[in-house]
């Protein structure tokens, strides 16, 4: 069920930077980024710093990398949203459509490293099973992962986990595939600020 508070609520500058942004680019600002403008003091303004660091800071994984795992994430939990926007966003940053399909229709046969695999399988564990053992771990630094990538996966988990349950409880309109790919543009240009 969609919630409303997306639709009203926003300051009025707020509200005309929503109308700016659907002249410029065309679409609608997408949920998302609505949802981090109601309140940001109480959630937006942390989720975009979380995210933004999550999937631009520092760090040994690319921002392809980490927009797939982003995806991956979003498949596991079956979130629609975020599937499109991050699978879209993927393949922008890899350009590799079909590189992205495979990782979301089976890892484990995907044409992608020993590491992201390992990492992706762990992903998808902390993902249903909301917990890791030191056995999942040991295998992911078995297949190369250094620490600091495994805390970097951890905080894509972390930022999607939350968003993908936020888009589904609060109803993210779904996009076609032109905002979806406007969407993508947007955020491999500038990211999650």
């Amino acid at each position: 069920m969609r919630l409303d508070i997306l639709n009203r609520g926003y300051r009025p500058r707020t509200t005309l930077l929503f109308a700016i942004i659907r002249i410029f680019s065309g679409h609608p600002l997408p949920d998302a980024a609505k949802l981090v403008f109601y309140r940001p003091g109480f959630y937006g303004a942390a989720a975009k710093a979380l995210t933004h660091e999550a999937m631009r800071g520092p760090s040994e994984w690319s921002v392809a990398d980490r927009e797939l795992m982003a995806a991956y994430v979003s498949v596991v939990n079956e979130s629609a949203f975020c599937v499109g926007a991050h699978t879209a966003t993927a393949t922008r940053a890899y350009r590799d459509g079909a590189k992205v399909r495979a990782v979301l229709a089976d890892p484990d046969t995907a044409p992608i490293g020993e590491g992201l695999r390992a990492t992706l399988r762990m992903l998808a564990t902390l993902t249903r099973q909301g917990t890791v053992s030191a056995e999942d771990m040991r295998e992911v630094l078995a297949a190369g992962v250094s620490p600091r990538q495994i805390e970097d996966a951890l905080a894509v988990c972390t930022a999607f986990d939350i968003t993908d349950r936020l888009a589904d409880a609060f109803g993210f309109a779904i996009p076609g595939p032109e905002g979806f790919a406007a969407g993508a543009k947007y955020l491999l240009a500038r990211g999650y600020r």
